[in-house]
């Protein structure tokens, strides 16, 4: 259990860290306009990559194959020949 807490710890700084250097980048550094740009196409970018792969999935997935028609009378009354 100890390990597990040290990998959470260690994201909870590391995510605390992210906050704090895109809060410099975007507001107090001279790169602010080209991390919006970056931020932006990330953001698009992998949206539109989900979207990629949910195409992929459905063109390249052989489709189901079909139910056999059961006849529900026999199968409930097999003994009414």
């Amino acid at each position: 259990m100890s390990n597990d807490k040290l990998i959470g710890g260690s994201i909870l700084i590391g995510s605390i860290a992210g906050i704090a250097i895109y809060f410099w980048l975007l507001f107090m550094s001279a790169w602010s306009w080209l991390t919006l740009q970056i931020s932006a196409f990330a953001a698009v970018a992998m949206i539109l990559l989900i979207m990629a792969w949910i195409g992929y999935t459905l063109l390249t997935t052989p489709p189901p194959m079909p139910l056999e028609d059961f006849d529900l009378d026999e199968i409930e009354n097999p003994d009414d020949s």
